[in-house]
């Protein structure tokens, strides 16, 4: 059947310029022109503007220097640059009013804190912003000698400031040397520590305006929580630990006088009387399994205890779990 053969589409992009364009404009410049028949290979030539008609031969098309061209596919893309330029300054102006007005919107006063450099980062800033005070509860007893670089670094640029410190740790990093390096290296009167037997995740508080908590198990994800009444909350907490905390320059001493059992070994003890299992026991107290099995074995020792179902019968009888067995009934 006879018709038109289809166009067929040129093999590039509509701002872009084939071999065959490059040869046939070269041989308009040094010809003065071109056939309107030769550009039949390559229209491009014309959907970018440098050739135009002769305006004395519709058939001859005389070349465009390529500067020329530029500008004249530049003009309308420099006004859709200007129209955008000029409506961002008016939406600017129109929010800017705005800006200003405090949200009651608390899922705008917690921001997600994605990956540790970025938490640091941010705990950096509060620590050089604070004036008045940081509160922070750190469970775990090993302080690794990084952690409290890090921690002592932001210390003292919050202490520069002029805040004063308090830390809550567990009973266990009494006996970090990482910890008691820290202490010595604070100016005097500007810290209080305090361990207690269990405590909370991670909590940072600054100047009782912003707090950090942990937003997965791994501690790889934080929430920076800047809600005034959530942040109130977690100062509460904080005293509630506090209260029940003993001082770092206080000694732990046996619950039971005679027993040569310490307040760590107590306080595993309660929770091995509870049915915890060591791995939950050693992640309450914030000690390694291995930490936790030796005082164990020191508790059964101490107790004369023969087996782990024997210590847990003694553990009772003797009160230091908090327990007492019951009385005996009255015989009949």
């Amino acid at each position: 059947m006879g018709g038109t053969r289809p166009k067929r589409a040129h093999p590039h992009g509509d701002r872009e310029l084939c071999d065959e364009a490059v040869r046939l404009y070269t041989a308009a410049l040094r010809n003065d022109g071109i056939g309107r028949g030769e550009l039949t290979a390559a229209p491009c030539l014309m959907d970018m503007a440098l050739l135009h008609p002769d305006p004395r031969d519709a058939d001859w098309l005389r070349p465009v220097p390529p500067s020329a061209a530029l500008a004249h596919l530049l003009l309308p893309i420099a006004r859709e640059i200007h129209e955008r330029v000029r409506l961002t300054a008016v939406l600017a102006d129109s929010l800017a009013p705005l800006m200003t007005v405090p949200s009651e919107d608390p899922n705008l006063s917690i921001t997600v804190l994605e990956g540790l450099p970025l938490i640091s980062s941010v705990l950096r800033e509060a620590s050089a912003a604070a004036t008045s005070e940081i509160l922070t509860a750190q469970p775990g007893g090993n302080r690794t000698k990084t952690a409290m670089e890090q921690g002592l670094r932001n210390s003292l640029t919050a202490i520069e400031q002029g805040a004063r410190l308090r830390h809550i740790y567990q009973h266990p990093a009494r006996y970090s040397p990482h910890l008691k390096d820290y202490m010595t290296r604070v100016p005097t009167g500007r810290l209080e520590v305090r361990t207690v037997e269990q405590t909370v995740e991670r909590l940072i508080i600054v100047d009782r305006e912003m707090a950090l908590i942990p937003a997965n198990a791994e501690r790889t994800t934080a929430l920076e929580i800047r809600h005034p009444a959530l942040v109130t909350y977690l100062v509460q907490v904080y005293d509630v630990l506090w209260a029940q905390g003993t001082p770092l320059t206080e000694h732990l001493t046996p619950t039971a006088p005679d027993t040569p059992v310490t307040a760590v070994q107590r306080s595993i003890a309660r929770l091995l009387v509870e049915g915890t299992t060591d791995e939950a026991v050693a992640r309450k107290m914030g000690i390694s399994v291995r930490t936790c099995r030796s005082h164990i074995a020191k508790l059964m020792q101490a107790l004369g205890a023969s087996s782990r179902t024997h210590l847990g019968a003694l553990l009772v009888r003797s009160g230091l779990a908090g327990t007492q067995a019951p009385p005996p009934r009255p015989q009949d």
